[in-house]
């Protein structure tokens, strides 16, 4: 038996299992895989058009009906700021020349969509089982109706202040995101990423300032994180980077083989990809650029810039200007389909469960 059955109660799942929403690397293939495993399978919407996330959310439906998350960005839109900008422009100029890119030619757009009315009105449309937020939640207006859709609500809290706002806001669930974690962090109260906690401090405190069901991220990839986090308070778990291995991800073959060659000490928290602070693999951009660079624009500005170096370096084999996103545990993943993986990570969870007890 689970330790703590409060998720599955709440969304309706088999497993206390969570599949990270990685935009751009996640469609409907593997979600149907992991909700028809028994876990909650995540469609990341912030990179899809309204008519892609009803085509994909039509995609699993015609294949499951298990509860799935459809997850949605919360940041503002930022004010132009052209100092700021050609700052940046002027940072990677020498990268420009270097490809034989005209420096002044226009940026392309980099864009993701934060929830507004039009996206909530999908959702109600939609009327998915769980919908979840990164970057905080939406305005209240816009939350009241989530909830009025019937949805189940989580979003990621990188602090204990930001887990009891969310909790204060109607959040049913907590997602503590502990610094461990790949891709963007969940901050949004504050901006300061030299204070980020890890998810072995970060849970309990989280577990111990709420009273709804915590979910532990960051750092975890098989049995024993999964058992570590329900010791910690954590209801149930959700994995990012150990999705990334499976066939059903939508990711390059560069991509592929920067994780395979992933290390514990191989990854960073950086802004030069998007302009927020995220998990990613150091490449060659990370070590010269940042990890943290001032001159990057705002979230997600910064992105449109490398778009040319992207395009320019990807064809020839090189991942020096591609976001890396993942987690400090990229060691421990396995190359499985997201189906097995979720069943194998179910089943190892119980025997680790078994073990320990007869030890004790």
């Amino acid at each position: 038996m689970w330790p703590d059955k409060r998720i599955q109660d709440l969304l309706g799942i088999e497993w206390p299992i969570i599949q990270a929403p990685m935009a751009g690397s996640v469609l409907s293939e593997m979600v149907i895989a992991v909700s028809e495993a028994g876990g909650l399978g995540s469609l990341p919407c912030a990179l899809l058009s309204a008519e892609q996330i009803r085509k994909e959310y039509s995609a699993i439906r015609q294949r499951t009906d298990k509860p799935v998350n459809l997850n949605f960005f919360c940041h503002q839109t930022p004010n132009a700021d052209p100092d700021r900008e050609n700052r940046w422009r002027k940072r990677l100029e020498s990268y420009y020349r270097e490809f034989g890119i005209d420096p002044q030619a226009p940026i392309p757009v980099s864009n993701r969509a934060p929830f507004d009315s039009a996206l909530c009105e999908l959702v109600e449309e939609l009327r998915p089982q769980v919908v979840s937020f990164h970057f905080g939640l939406p305005e209240p207006q816009l939350l009241a109706r989530v909830k009025a859709s019937r949805a189940r609500v989580l979003s990621s809290a990188t602090t204990v202040d930001e887990a009891k706002w969310l909790e204060d806001q109607g959040c049913d669930a907590i997602i503590a995101q502990g610094a461990e974690a790949g891709g963007h962090r969940g901050i949004f109260l504050s901006e300061d990423t030299t204070t980020q906690v890890g998810t072995m401090a970060l849970v309990p405190q989280v577990a111990d300032a709420v009273k709804i069901p915590v979910i532990a991220a960051g750092g975890i990839a098989d049995a024993r994180g999964i058992v570590a986090a329900f010791a910690l308070g954590a209801s149930a778990v959700q994995l990012g980077t150990a999705y990334l291995f499976c066939p059903e991800a939508q990711i390059s073959p560069l991509y592929r083989a920067a994780l395979r060659n992933a290390k514990d000490n191989t990854t960073a928290i950086t802004n030069v990809f998007t302009g927020r602070p995220a998990r990613s693999i150091v490449n060659r951009l990370v070590r010269e650029v940042g990890p943290i660079s001032d001159a990057a624009p705002a979230f997600p500005l910064a992105g449109g810039t490398l778009v040319p170096l992207r395009s320019k370096a990807e064809p020839s084999g090189s991942s020096d200007f591609m976001s890396l996103w993942a987690g400090q545990a990229a060691r421990l993943g396995r190359e499985l389909p997201a189906g097995e993986l979720t069943r194998l990570l179910a089943e190892e969870t119980f025997r680790l469960m078994d073990s320990i007890n007869q030890r004790a």
